[in-house]
This record gives C-alpha cells, sequence and structure tokens, in this order.
C-alpha cells in the first residue's frame, strides 16, 4: 500500500473512481463526467498550491484526496477545502482513512487552520468520516443543486487544524512544504493510522 502525491498520469485512475459518481449519483454535482485530459489539467492546477493524494494497493488506485481555497479573497488564505473520493470496491475499508489522515497532516505542515468540507445531503459515509476527524457542521444550503430530477442540500463541516494567532504566516505553497524535514512523515502518516 501505498500515499503519494498524484501526477496528472493518475488522470484515467481517478476518472475511473469518479465518472461513476457523476453518472449515477448526487454526491458530485457535475451532470458529466469531465474527460481524462480536463482531470489531468484539475491536478496540475490544485499541485501548485494544494497536495492531491492518492491512495494505491498492488499499484491500483483505490481512492484520492485533495485540497483547495476555501475562497479566492486573501484573508482566506489559511482556510483550505477537503475532497475524497474512494472506489466503490474499497469503500469500508479505511483507504479514506488513510487518505484524510496523510491529507490533514500535509495541511498542518503548510500552516492552514482551518479545513472544510461540503457534503451532498443524504450521505451517512462522508458524514461519518468527516465527523469521525473531528469535524462539526456548521450548516446546510437547502436545495442548493439540481440534479437527477430533484433538488438537493449540500451540508457543510468544519475542523481547526491550529488554533488562531494574532499574525500567522502566510501557507507554505506545495513546493515550500515538500522541502521541509517532516514532509515524508505527513505524507505516509495516514499508512500508520
Amino acid at each position: 500500500m501505498n500515499i503519494r502525491l498524484a501526477t496528472p498520469e493518475d488522470a484515467a485512475a481517478v476518472h475511473a473512481i469518479y465518472a461513476p459518481v457523476v453518472r449515477e449519483t448526487v454526491i458530485s454535482f457535475e451532470y458529466e463526467p469531465p474527460l481524462v485530459e480536463t482531470i489531468a489539467e484539475r491536478i496540475r492546477r490544485t499541485l501548485v498550491g494544494y497536495p492531491w493524494l492518492v491512495f494505491e494497493n498492488e499499484n491500483r488506485v483505490l481512492g484520492y484526496a485533495y485540497g483547495g481555497a476555501h475562497s479566492e479573497r486573501a484573508a482566506y488564505q489559511w482556510s483550505v477545502d477537503s475532497t475524497v473520493y474512494i472506489d466503490s470496491s474499497a469503500r469500508r475499508m479505511g483507504v479514506g482513512k488513510a487518505l484524510y489522515t496523510s491529507l490533514f497532516a500535509l495541511f498542518v505542515l503548510q500552516g492552514f487552520y482551518n479545513v472544510f468540507a461540503g457534503v451532498t445531503l443524504p450521505n451517512e459515509g462522508s458524514v461519518g468520516l468527516h465527523e469521525a476527524f473531528g469535524f462539526e457542521p456548521v450548516g446546510v444550503y437547502r436545495d442548493v443543486g439540481y440534479k437527477m430530477g430533484a433538488w438537493h442540500a449540500v451540508g457543510w463541516w468544519s475542523r481547526r487544524l491550529h488554533e488562531p494567532e494574532s499574525e500567522p504566516a502566510r501557507p507554505l505553497s506545495l513546493a515550500e512544504a515538500q522541502v521541509l524535514p517532516g514532509w515524508d512523515s505527513a505524507l505516509k502518516q495516514g499508512l500508520k493510522s
């Protein structure tokens, strides 16, 4: 088993996990699965500032998790959004837990203070995973998305990574964080959980 940074070459494996979620569920609000090339570009763009991780077992990607800006405004730079998707054959096997453990360790290393997650409701599995990681509900956007002939709500959860400081340092980019001594340990932390 391995947790590592994704590369654009992982786009086909990510697509294989994500496309059924788009086509068959309301978990994602995309109507059509993005092309493999589009996913490769999303991975490239994300890795400029945030981790995008994949969980592999026997060279097969079983899940992925990544971070992104909570908002583009400067005052939000200490907050990050998280996303995790697991292959249907690997759910409830600890893959999500392993990915989030490593992802959040990297967020801490980068200097983020808060992590947020949106979950299309109902979704007991995702809510359970987030609350197991100490996320607390902060609100619900009711009837915010229309897909598959119905309106859907999205619940938002929040987790504190650091206590607020009066003069916080700017969060590190992914490249800056990768040269820190704790990088390898943080990246592999999910394999120890």
